[in-house]
């Protein structure tokens, strides 16, 4: 029998007394209009309730998440998050505080688990797996204050699932929409993490990055993501793809909140060997914000600028507001990826995938009937009318025939494309041109959503998170302004545990370009857009 949080899950959230006795409100209010640092600021002050907070947050995401808009970002909601926060309200009223999130509503993209809600990854096989734990990385915010609001949408298993895959769209969620342009792209596979922030339904999200799947939705919505240092945050209890390359990671409004966010987040986890330096590596990483950039070497990475006019103007004027704050600027033109990074590259994730995802569906909730990769082939083949309706389940199917995660030729593999992405890639580039870190566009601007998959990007190298993703190093967007109405993102790219530094360079350019966050506009396609209405209809004479 289906439970009344897996009807939440399916869409009827109308349905959930979360959202169905709370009154919906205008566009803005004063809490939906904070940062994290703010909201936690003004809870602590008694200036504003968590439960206002929750409140307002649930009336936004009732109004336009499956009504007006169907930004469709929310998989499910915490049925007991308006309890929760009344409980922290009364503790704050005793000037009792649990941490710096005291009070702070959160969404969790929906390959984490949470103890009160289902982890589907998207896919209907996981409806039912309510497994009753928290990730570490969850168990962490809690610690804090922090209320766990509810699941975002992504793209199914994480957008590893066929090379035609449409970014953002699951089974159980359908098509995550850009809150700038309902016809545009979130980008994946933290679409609905990025657009929930970007549409205000949260103060932050937790993301997921395998290769570009924080940064790019963060960077097509508007909002910051940050991808830090593989090691530096625990992985257990999150749905995987690959060990060398898997981590979570903050989507936010300020890197200020994604600071924050990551000092509560990351240190060591028994279960995760490759945490077990983070207790050493990690720093509180709000204290190094400030420093600022001035004196410091930048590299200009040219050879990932690409092609696009609008692009390479917003990089431009990015630039120059760093050598306004004192940067010294290093050109970057020439980088030669090695060829294992795209003749091994997939091959690697699914291996891994293949080893790690049977693991992870050995350890699901009893009600879980999928137990391995080969039972989600088959479910998929079984549930065709909705899993296999858009798109195939090709790179499924080429995992199954992967490797085994201990054959001569993986391993192999992953010694190479580790040299060619760390020592002869990032780490040789920073120490070639003595700079400190490595800064480009992060993407373009979204395409249309592609449901016939023929729109296509091409040009020059537009962009480098791949080569971060395979390094494992840590990894920034910031929004850098947009091009008619769509926003673009300015990457900051580092070394392995310099995380510290990435995020001194975003706050540093950040607070000088004052890129503020702005209610996006809900925009149905170019026809309804601000920046393109006008221009769409036909002339009407002066």
């Amino acid at each position: 029998m289906i439970s009344r949080i897996a009807i939440c899950l399916l869409g009827f959230l109308s349905a959930c007394s979360s959202v169905s006795h709370v009154k919906q409100l205008p566009e803005q209010t004063a809490a939906t209009d904070m940062s994290v640092v703010e909201l936690a600021a003004a809870i602590r002050a008694g200036d504003i309730t968590a439960e206002a907070s929750v409140a307002a947050y649930l009336a936004r995401i009732a109004a336009y998440d499956r009504q007006g808009p169907m930004i469709q970002s929310i998989l499910s909601l915490n049925p007991k998050a308006l309890d929760e926060a009344r409980i922290l309200d009364e503790e704050a009223s005793a000037n009792r505080f649990r941490g710096v999130l005291h009070g702070v509503p959160v969404l969790i993209k929906d390959n984490i688990e949470t103890r009160e809600l289902p982890t589907t990854a998207g896919s209907l096989a996981l409806i039912q797996n309510n497994t009753g734990r928290d990730a570490p990385i969850i168990a962490r915010l809690r610690e804090q204050g922090a209320i766990i609001l509810g699941k975002t949408n992504l793209s199914e298993w994480a957008n590893f699932r066929s090379n035609r895959a449409i970014a953002g769209w699951s089974g159980v969620g359908g098509q995550t929409r850009n809150p700038h342009s309902l016809d545009r792209s979130p980008c994946g596979s933290s679409a609905g993490s990025a657009a929930a922030v970007a549409a205000m339904f949260a103060p932050l999200a937790i993301g997921t990055e395998t290769n570009g799947s924080i940064t790019c939705p963060a960077s097509m919505n508007g909002v910051i993501g940050f991808k830090p240092t593989v090691g530096l945050l625990s992985r257990t209890h999150i749905v995987p793809i690959s060990y060398t390359q898997d981590s979570a990671g903050p989507i936010t409004r300020t890197v200020r909140d994604a600071a924050l966010l990551l000092t509560v987040m990351a240190g060591s986890d028994p279960a995760d060997p490759a945490t077990v330096q983070a207790d050493q590596k990690r720093h509180n990483y709000l204290d190094a914000l400030n420093k600022g950039v001035a004196g410091m070497r930048i590299g200009v990475f040219r050879w990932a600028e690409g092609n696009n006019a609008a692009v390479s103007s917003a990089f431009s004027q990015a630039l120059s507001i760093l050598a306004a704050e004192g940067a010294t600027l290093v050109e970057i033109a020439e980088f030669s990826p090695a060829p294992v990074m795209w003749s091994g590259g997939e091959l690697l994730l699914q291996t891994e995938f293949k080893h790690m995802l049977n693991d992870y569906l050995g350890n699901t909730a009893a009600e879980v009937n999928v137990r391995t990769l080969d039972d989600l082939i088959a479910f998929n083949d079984r549930h065709a009318d909705r899993e296999l309706a858009l798109f195939d389940q090709s790179i499924l199917v080429a995992s199954q025939q992967a490797k085994q995660i201990d054959d001569p030729d993986h391993v192999a593999t992953v010694q190479a494309i580790r040299q060619a992405s760390r020592a002869d890639g990032i780490d040789h580039l920073l120490s070639e041109y003595d700079v400190a870190v490595l800064v480009m566009p992060t993407s373009p601007p979204a395409s249309p959503i592609d449901v016939a998959f023929t729109t296509r990007y091409a040009g020059a190298p537009l962009g480098a998170g791949w080569l971060s993703a395979m390094a494992g190093y840590p990894i920034i967007t910031v929004p850098m302004g947009e091009h008619l109405g769509l926003p673009l993102g300015l990457a900051i790219m580092g070394t392995a545990w310099d995380d510290d530094t990435v995020l001194a360079v975003a706050h540093a350019y950040e607070s000088a370009a004052d890129n503020q966050l702005q209610p996006p506009p809900f925009a149905d396609g170019p026809f309804a857009m601000p920046a393109t209405a006008a221009d769409m209809r036909p002339y009407q004479g002066q």
